[in-house]
């Protein structure tokens, strides 16, 4: 084809060109003065890179019309760009292009274009112009070979003609170059002069922002060629830059007329000719077969995480790596600030979701999550998953679905979906057909396009059982395995999970644990780390609260909300801290494996109605978290504190929360027991008890004990209510705490206290405050007293006893019940119990 070369140029490209080498060798960026593009080629050089990419802000600098005439025409000019690169990289490096690869050409990409279009507004009117689009790639492709200009040999005579452009089709010389031979048909390709490149479509779909109302998201093909294949992965939120092409549509010209023509068959009756005519009349109305469809053609990829400066080159293959962000020292003091601020847990906490009022645990959890722990491998290869997942579940109307889609929107790869309309296929992975190709394709489902990222699911318990199992691999294992259609593959899924489950009932009732109220299996519940609970209880102050918050977000809009950092600087701190990778110290892990131990003996403790049982799964939750919240100090080490503030918010969380009704009848059995025992023994006590320093309380514990006595004869069963339980348990342990201060200024008295001092000091404080309408009351209040002081020594551990009175008890005879010596023994709080 070069004999005819020579017929037409084309002036206006070549003067084109002509420019655009000047721009390469001249154009010097900032105050230094170098010549930006010549240290292009040695970074091309470095990476072994035949691509140049060139910042299209920098043509706008250097004159006006070379970039009209690139943007407006570049489908045009794209091959003499290219002869330009390639001419000042011979220029400046003649060795970059070897001497056994004299056509090896260098591609061009532009980057950085000042307007990006959405795929809605694409149309014919953009074809052969360079633009910027953006969306979100769904499928890819594999990696092909495409024949871009063919080589041939015609097998009459024998005559090589070179360089045969390729237009969307294998396309042959229509003739060959020899006068004496009249060939058309018969040509060789020689695969060895020819050239190829790698070619990748991929399929790219509207941002779910972008879709109007009551529309379907748009999709269109994308074109990639040479080195950008294969950095565009499912998922990505991507700007594309190139050209719009018309090319014809395959499915469209192998059946003409199906689709312009609305047909009616009917199979049930073969023999009628009524119903096969169809519809005739579209094609009165000139209505054409529609055989041509956009496509794209990009020449660079960019991965949109709304960091405009970030090394276009740098994209690493495996996106584990986070090291490859690049923080600029204005960042990083900023971020320094921030963990400098006094008081700045609380406030990152406070900024997650400004617009929902309290819930600080959830967003404390939320902020965790975003966070993450550390990935690790074992030396066997298997992969130990950092990354957290949240469960939330509550009442109606308590803003989950705020929490979730605040989540979805600060997270560059994020997906947001209900369960009721996602199936297994749609969460997991879809083996899918090639429309054009008939082979089969898989298309990546909310788990993978959501690949290190968070995968919000609302509705999660109104999923079906069989999608729900779905998800098990992908919650522990973090990979989805495929094995349909011939295709066996293990998917990536490495992704948090936040998901939000409404009760059974419609209401959270607080008497059952929570296995009765949501309709979880209890394999998916383990998988979660913290599993929150939400109740819509009635409270004046709170309500008040709350209700002014919303009037006053619905009356100022964002000037109601006033975060203490926003959310451009939450995300850079949150993506500064997960490139850190803190490791425990031997304190830390002693600490874990108390925690985890203590949490173990709880569980199989008489009387607790738990969640769920404590499995190792917790212990590894427990790990994450600690390194989350070392993450959020930004910490290298994981300290014992930090595990601490982990073992709290997993305490906290309903994993190890009793029931709201706490079963005492064990401790109250012995107190029956022992008080049978004695016989006159217990009224012995009841005046034992009857001397105390304070009047008023005097006449209430006077009779306290016999009465408690008759009731326990009476009562086969004593259950208390949590709330109650705690309260108690926080006075008992403040009082306590006090006496021992006191004993430490003073110097004198006992370092504990006595039991019957103790349930005489409670009982004249709630006298004080008339809480006794009867000696009734008083009674059975000391009985609950007595069982809940014994629960928090033998069950809980908050409380210990010092010295437990024996030897008083074995100096007045065996006949005196043990009843005497509990209520003689001295407590003291556990040094390890500290209150909330």
């Amino acid at each position: 084809m070069e004999a005819f070369g020579s017929y037409f140029v084309d002036e206006k490209a070549v003067r084109v060109e002509t420019i655009f080498l000047d721009f390469l060798r001249s154009f010097r960026s900032g105050n230094a003065g170098e010549a930006y593009y010549e240290a292009e080629i040695e970074a091309m050089r470095g990476s072994e890179s035949s691509t140049m990419f060139i910042d299209f802000s920098h043509v706008m600098l250097f004159n006006n019309l070379l970039q009209k005439a690139i943007s407006d025409e570049y489908l045009r000019f794209e091959p003499y760009l290219k002869n330009a690169c390639k001419r000042f990289v011979m220029e400046q490096r003649p060795t970059f292009i070897a001497d056994d690869n004299p056509n090896k050409d260098i591609n061009i990409a532009f980057y950085n274009l000042p307007v990006t279009k959405r795929l809605r507004e694409l149309a014919t009117a953009e074809i052969g112009k360079l633009v910027s689009v953006t969306g979100v790639v769904t499928r890819t492709s594999e990696v092909r070979p495409e024949l871009l200009q063919g080589t041939f040999k015609c097998l009459e005579c024998g005559s090589i003609i070179k360089n045969v452009e390729q237009q969307f089709k294998y396309t042959e010389p229509t003739i060959c170059v020899n006068a004496t031979c009249a060939n058309r048909a018969r040509w060789a390709l020689l695969r060895q002069e020819s050239k190829f490149t790698d070619w990748q479509r991929v399929r790219m779909q509207e941002t779910s922002k972008e879709i109007p109302a009551g529309s379907l998201p748009r999709s269109l093909d994308v074109i990639l060629r040479h080195e950008i294949v294969e950095q565009a992965r499912a998922g990505d939120t991507v700007i594309f830059t190139g050209t719009v092409v018309v090319i014809p549509d395959i499915m469209a010209l192998a059946s003409p007329g199906e689709r312009a023509e609305c047909r009616r068959e009917a199979p049930q009756r073969k023999s009628s000719t009524v119903g096969n005519e169809g519809v005739r009349g579209l094609r009165s109305l000139g209505v054409r077969d529609l055989s041509y469809r956009l496509a794209f053609i990009a020449n660079s990829v960019q991965i949109s995480d709304g960091r405009r400066n970030t090394d276009i080159r740098n994209r690493k293959k495996d996106a584990d790596e986070d090291d490859s962000q690049k923080f600029t020292a204005e960042e990083l003091d900023d971020i320094q600030r921030m963990r400098n601020t006094p008081d700045f847990f609380p406030k990152l906490v406070d900024s997650i979701s400004p617009a929902v009022f309290g819930h600080q645990d959830i967003k404390r959890a939320i902020l965790l999550m975003l966070l993450g722990g550390v990935h690790k491998f074992t030396h066997e290869g298997i992969n130990l998953r950092g990354d957290i997942n949240v469960c939330i579940v509550g009442d109606p109307s308590c803003a989950k679905s705020q929490f979730l889609k605040y989540t979805a929107g600060i997270v560059p790869r994020s997906v947001y979906t209900s369960g009721k309309s996602s199936s297994a296929a749609g969460l997991t992975a879809t083996v899918a057909k090639e429309p054009e190709t008939g082979e089969f394709c898989i298309e990546a489902g909310a788990l993978m396009l959501a690949d290190n990222g968070i995968c919000c699911i609302d509705e999660f318990d109104k999923m079906d059982i069989r999608d729900q199992v779905a998800i098990h691999e992908a919650m522990e294992q973090q990979t989805i395995s495929i094995t349909k259609a011939g295709i066996q593959a293990t998917l990536n899924a490495r992704t948090s999970i936040l998901a939000a489950a409404n009760p059974a009932g419609g209401r959270y009732d607080k008497s059952k644990p929570l296995k009765y109220n949501v309709a979880l299996p209890p394999a998916i519940l383990s998988r979660f780390d913290l599993v929150y609970v939400m109740i819509d209880d009635p409270n004046d102050q709170t309500d008040y609260h709350i209700a002014h918050h919303i009037v006053r977000v619905h009356q100022k809009h964002e000037d109601a909300l006033i975060p203490a950092f926003t959310t451009a600087e939450l995300k850079r701190y949150i993506a500064y801290a997960k490139t850190l990778k803190p490791k425990l110290t031997s304190e830390a892990r002693r600490v874990l494996v108390d925690s985890y131990v203590a949490l173990r003996r709880g569980d199989t403790a008489p009387g607790s109605r738990v969640a769920y049982r404590m499995t190792v799964r917790q212990l590894e939750a427990l790990i994450r978290l600690s390194e989350a919240i070392a993450r959020s100090h930004l910490e290298t080490q994981v300290h014992p504190r930090h595990v601490n503030v982990a073992v709290k918010l997993l305490k906290k969380s309903i994993i190890s929360v009793e029931s709201s009704e706490i079963d005492l009848s064990e401790f109250q059995e012995e107190n029956r027991d022992d008080g049978n025992g004695g016989g006159d023994g217990n009224d012995g006590t009841g005046q034992d008890d009857a001397q105390p320093s304070n009047p008023s309380a005097e006449p209430a514990s006077g009779d306290v004990e016999s009465g408690a006595g008759s009731l326990n004869q009476q009562g086969k069963k004593l259950v208390i209510t949590d709330e109650y339980f705690q309260r108690v348990t926080q006075a008992l342990v403040i009082r306590i705490r006090q006496h021992e201060e006191s004993v430490m200024v003073e110097g004198t008295g006992l370092a504990g206290m006595r039991q019957r001092d103790l349930i005489q000091w409670y009982v004249a404080q709630q006298n004080e405050k008339n809480n006794y309408s009867s000696m009734e009351e008083a009674a059975a209040e000391v009985s609950k007293i007595k069982a809940i002081i014994e629960s928090l020594v033998r069950r809980e551990g908050h409380l210990i006893v010092v010295y437990d009175g024996r030897q008083a008890a074995e100096g007045e005879g065996a006949g005196q019940s043990s009843t005497v010596s509990r209520n003689d023994r001295i407590l003291a709080v556990n040094p390890n119990y500290f209150i909330d």
